[in-house]
């Protein structure tokens, strides 16, 4: 019996700093240097003939701005190699289709963000079980939250190693990203049962066995309407309303063209950190669901959802306004906050990790269409959550969303040769060209 091969696996981690106000204000210092560089590298960009645009030229003008403008030489001299590289890539992206042309980034729009390209001068050490300490450049010896085991030490295999970071800054502080390479033994097949999942807004995760995954927290409050701040405590969203009022208010007075005051400013960053606790509290919900989905097991099946045509809005235009408008944004918002694109992300790497699968199968009619029965008769599907086979013959009652899984593992079992070419059709494929006219 062959052993497993060993494969090469990146991943990230992502764990929260402890900065003092001295090194909160280096670290800013830096990010706001390197989004200048940035911009003037877009500038630089925008003037210079095509033919001299070249890595070359460009890293000779940013060493030169380095020593002409003191606030670009906190920046450390890296860091400012890997803005030159981001940069390039980005323009690479968009000529490949992958991306939008880059842009300038604005000081309150843009993430703040500093890159350390490489890991060998980190100099990481754990000292608690909860923290560990890193080495920044320009800015010192940091603790960081200590939550993953990371390949550092004198133990650690020489095959695993972190090979760079990323300082990112949002509504709770400064994090740091570090970036792993492992070498890890490829898993075998996985041996857990099939299931098939209905991403939807009433049920989260619907399964084909009826093991579904619910985070307790109701899509619509009593009166029908959408809620926004459903990952909050009543209190956090008492204050949210509190502050969200607050802000509407000053800025009512708040003149044209008038620079927004600091009491605003710090009202909005108030606002910044509940919606980032509750964006938090939704990722810990998916990474739990995910984990214990990967591990139960072995092929998953879900839908190939296009979400941005189904968040699209309901307005319409000034001559054809659309029909239930209201009731189609909450909808979307209900759509949004669930994130359905990122539960599939990590339920596929995760399944990847363990010798599972994931395999998506076409969304036309698994809403429709009864389980038992196979038939797809108009008005089974009563509301968002009841289905009411109206098939005389039939009659089966249950969840829509179980329905919708039942359906979406048959499909998978049945072939991809019986299902239906709806939805399929590649961009390539959609291209046609258009017929010469005769002269």
């Amino acid at each position: 019996m062959s052993e497993n091969p060993l494969v090469k696996r990146q991943f990230g981690h992502r764990a929260r700093l402890a900065l003092s106000p001295a090194e909160v204000s280096n670290t800013d210092a830096q990010a706001h240097a390197a989004r200048t560089m940035w911009n003037l590298l877009h500038a630089w960009w925008q003037m210079m003939p095509k033919d001299k645009r070249t890595l070359a030229n460009a890293d000779a003008a940013i060493r030169q701005a380095r020593k002409d403008l003191d606030f670009l030489a906190v920046l450390p001299a890296q860091a400012a190699q890997a803005v030159l590289r981001t940069y390039f890539q980005a323009w690479r992206n968009c000529w490949d289709g992958r991306a939008d042309a880059p842009n300038f980034k604005g000081r309150f729009r843009s993430v703040m963000s500093v890159d350390v390209p490489q890991g060998r001068d980190l100099n990481i050490k754990r000292v608690h079980r909860r923290w560990g300490m890193v080495n920044l450049p320009r800015i010192g010896r940091v603790r960081f939250r200590w939550t993953k085991n990371l390949p550092v030490g004198k133990h650690s295999p020489t095959d695993n190693r972190i090979t760079g970071a990323r300082l990112v800054k949002d509504a709770l502080g400064w994090h740091i990203a570090f970036r792993v390479t492992t070498l890890e033994t490829a898993p075998g097949p996985h041996q857990g049962p099939e299931v098939g999942i209905d991403a939807g807004v009433s049920l989260p995760l619907a399964l084909s066995n009826g093991d579904h995954q619910d985070h307790g927290r109701p899509p619509r409050l009593p009166d029908g309407t959408a809620d926004r701040d459903k990952w909050l405590t009543p209190k956090e969203k008492a204050k949210l309303l509190r502050l969200e009022r607050e802000a509407a208010h000053r800025k009512r007075l708040r003149k044209r063209g008038e620079k927004t005051s600091r009491r605003l400013q710090h009202t909005y960053d108030q606002i910044k950190q509940l919606r980032a606790k509750a964006t938090r509290r939704a990722l810990d919900w998916q990474h739990q669901t995910t984990t214990y989905l990967a591990r139960t097991y072995g092929v998953v099946v879900v839908e190939a959802l296009t979400i941005t045509n189904m968040v699209k809005s309901a307005r319409g235009t000034v001559e054809e306004p659309g029909k239930n408008v209201k009731a189609k944004a909450g909808l979307n918002r209900s759509i949004s906050q669930e994130a359905w694109g990122r539960t599939t992300a990590m339920l596929t790497y995760k399944l990847a990790q363990r010798g599972g699968t994931l395999v998506k199968v076409p969304a036309p009619g698994t809403s429709q269409r009864c389980s038992a029965c196979g038939l797809t008769t108009p008005g089974s599907r009563e509301d968002q959550a009841t289905f009411v086979c109206k098939n005389p013959h039939c009659g089966w009652s249950g969840n829509a969303d179980f329905n919708a899984a039942r359906n979406i593992l048959h499909l998978y079992r049945i072939g991809l040769v019986a299902i239906p070419a709806a939805g399929r059709c590649s961009r390539q494929a959609r291209k046609r060209v258009k017929p010469a006219t005769a002269r």
